[in-house]
This record gives structure tokens, sequence and C-alpha cells, in this order.
């Protein structure tokens, strides 16, 4: 399986992620180590939701959705709470 996963910063709330994995639990424990340059320095973070497809593309493509304009719109509204 591939995941699309949204995290939050539990220390700066305002900060959120968006990326994909194939091993989400392993993936959450890199960024809270601070692995990924893009969200160390606001460690540690929660897993708000996550999708899991079973095709890598169809997760990349829904990621990069969710990453335009009208995606974080539709993300804001509907996942972020």
């Amino acid at each position: 399986m591939f995941y699309v996963y949204l995290i939050a910063s539990i220390s700066v709330p305002s900060q959120k992620y968006i990326g994909m994995t194939d091993d989400l639990p392993n993936r959450l424990k890199q960024h809270n180590a601070g692995y990924s340059f893009h969200t160390a320095k606001y460690k540690p973070w929660k897993l708000v939701n996550y999708f899991a497809f079973s095709n890598r593309h169809a997760a990349a493509e829904f990621e990069q959705y969710l990453k335009t304009g009208s995606g974080q719109a539709f993300a804001n509204k509907h996942f972020w709470k």
C-alpha cells in the first residue's frame, strides 16, 4: 500500500505537512526524529489523516493535488480538523 498522509506540528500548530510513503509508521518516526529537512524544525508531529492507495501513481497524483491551491482549500475544509 501507498499512503498520502497529513501531519501537523504539535509545537507550532499552524505548521502542516503533506507527504507520501509506503511505510507510514516508520515515516512518522522519521519526521519526529528530525530526518526530514522540511519538518525537523517543527517537531514533534502528529498524524492528522491518511489515505491508502494500492497504486503508487494514484497516491502520487492525490498528494500533488493536495498541494495545489484547490487541493489545499479542499483539505482545509475536510481533513485538517
